[in-house]
């Protein structure tokens, strides 16, 4: 055989490795499952899911008009503003969770999108993600030092889980299996259940949900289903589940979660249904012009906050992992400038801090200024 066959042989050899590899790696337990047989005929069954995937209610590609893949991968992968990544670790403190005065309505942020709140005797826990990561591929999309004091060891039992969506950076893996037997309840928009019975979840668990349907979750407690505007998949076939917000109402108390959206005429249809909602916690960072339309810029925070007739504000999808090519701080600095004497409160907890629902009064520090 000449040298040159040999060369050519070696070389396919490494691409079907290569690709039995992938093929193996995709198939493994953290990827979760796609919807099928008839739970897929189900959910397709959704006025929002059209030509075999779900979709937005406006327009929204993941890039912005006239951004090639390739232009918008090479800024992403080759362009790094300054101060990406905190250069000292995030401010953070650590309250204790499994001694909480049952009677206190708090919530605790743990960075980026998740969220623990105890309301109403009721415990809640929002996008769970205690890993030091949030990609499938180990030692990438790293989470800021000071970010990571929390794991499920330190979480009570919880009444509801809420996901919004199921992206790496809102549905992880390791941690919902390590919370598995401390979870009641889980609330999934439609076809994120495939995930959770591909982990051995008890299907008389999981409450899937379409836009716009409720369910009542104990006595004066209700979560809503609502509109987002954004894209799901953690694997190559996107949006095969729902992306959405949530509304909970309780009996003193209504909060609302956008999990990942872009604006649009969404935020003003629900500030007009659902009246004030006592706190907004929205969507604000990992925007960029190039993916406009699935992530606010602050200006499209604040305007959301106003069209929900808000009260308080609390950003969200910040400070933890770089996943967009602004500064990690930039978030916090533009809407702590900008939403000065507006009809909201900023509240800007740091990691871990406890935040009082019921006291208005409450301050907090600029703790990004570091």
């Amino acid at each position: 055989m000449s040298k040159k066959r040999k060369t050519m042989h070696v070389a396919l050899l490494i691409i079907c490795f290569i690709i039995a590899f992938i093929a193996f790696y995709l198939n493994t337990a953290k990827f979760g499952a796609l919807p099928s047989g008839e739970y897929a005929d189900l959910i397709q069954k959704s006025s929002n899911y059209k030509n075999g995937k779900f979709q937005n209610i406006l327009p929204t590609p993941q890039a912005t008009e006239g951004v090639g893949f390739v232009e918008m991968m090479t800024k992403y992968l080759f362009y790094s503003p300054p101060n990406l990544r905190p250069s000292t670790p995030i401010p953070h403190v650590k309250t204790d969770l499994l001694n909480l005065n049952k009677d206190e309505n708090i919530l605790i942020w743990f960075g980026h999108s998740s969220f623990f709140m105890q309301i109403e005797g009721k415990s809640i826990l929002i996008d769970p993600v205690f890993s030091k990561n949030a990609s499938p591929v180990p030692f990438t999309t790293k989470a800021f030092e000071g970010t990571n004091s929390y794991n499920a060891e330190d979480i009570p039992n919880i009444d509801y889980l809420v996901i919004t969506h199921d992206h790496w950076d809102h549905l992880d893996y390791s941690t919902i299996m390590n919370l598995k037997n401390k979870i009641k309840r889980v609330i999934l928009p439609l076809g994120v259940g495939a995930h959770f019975k591909h982990w051995g979840f008890d299907e008389s668990m999981i409450n899937e949900m379409d836009w716009n349907e409720s369910i009542v979750l104990d006595n004066d407690f209700i979560i809503h289903c609502l509109t987002a505007r954004h894209f799901s998949g953690r694997n190559l076939k996107f949006n095969q589940s729902l992306w959405a917000s949530f509304l909970v109402k309780t009996k003193n108390f209504t909060f609302f979660v956008d999990g990942d959206s872009g604006y649009g005429e969404h935020y003003k249809d629900i500030g007009d249904i659902f009246g004030e909602i006592d706190l907004a916690i929205i969507d604000s960072g990992q925007y960029d012009k190039n993916w406009k339309y699935i992530h606010k810029s602050p200006t499209e925070v604040i305007r959301s906050a106003l069209d929900l007739k808000a009260k308080n504000l609390l950003p969200s999808h910040i400070a933890k992992f770089a996943l967009a090519n602004h500064a990690w701080n930039e978030p916090l600095v533009t809407l702590k400038n900008e939403s000065q004497n507006l009809n909201f409160s900023l509240l800007t907890p740091m990691v871990g801090e406890k935040v009082k629902l019921n006291n208005e009064t409450q301050v907090f520090k600029d703790w990004w200024n570091f």
